[in-house]
């Protein structure tokens, strides 16, 4: 396998964000921005939920996940961070409204399923471009997750339904930090 071939099972499988086939990608219809800005799916989840760009431009927008099950938040300023985030806790989802223990319960499962979780990651990065010694620490990934999910990015990229109510956050509850 290659080092792309790397970076993308990393991404598809572990990391559940395939932005293999943008153009099968399409938002649940009337889910929009309540600002009016475009919202512009990239990519999804296995589960058909949205990984979204906020307004216009290019990589370094505000990036928006879109669940399925009615949540919606901003989740990375720009393609870079959500890559590293992505690298560092691809379980993410897993942790809205969870307390420090129930997260780290979460990773622990996660990365039991995954003997060599480190290895895959590095060489991902790696095909990236990204020195591995150089990734956030996963207590400073869901402080970010959390710091977003509240104040003006979270005001900018508030997400609505069909009928006009916003969506519930992603991170209802600030986890804990260790």
């Amino acid at each position: 396998m290659g080092a792309d071939d790397e970076a993308v099972a990393f991404f598809a499988g572990i990391a559940d964000l395939d932005a293999t086939d943008p153009a099968s990608h399409e938002l649940e219809d009337g889910i929009r921005l309540a600002s009016g800005a475009r919202l512009e799916q990239f990519a999804r989840a296995g589960s058909g939920d949205a990984y979204c760009f906020v307004g216009e431009g290019g990589k370094e927008r505000p990036v928006v996940y879109v669940s399925l099950d009615g949540e919606a938040g901003p989740i990375a300023l720009g393609l870079p961070e959500l890559v590293r985030l992505c690298l560092v806790a691809p379980w993410w989802r897993d942790a809205p409204g969870r307390t420090t223990e129930a997260l780290r319960a979460v990773a622990d499962e996660y990365l039991a399923d995954l003997p060599d979780f480190h290895g895959q990651r590095d060489r991902a990065a790696r095909a990236l471009g990204i020195d591995p010694a150089g990734l956030p620490s996963e207590a400073a990934v869901l402080s970010r997750f959390a710091e977003l999910s509240r104040g003006p990015v979270a005001a900018a990229c508030l997400v609505v339904g069909h009928e006009g109510a916003p969506l519930d956050p992603l991170f209802g509850a600030v986890p804990d930090r260790p």
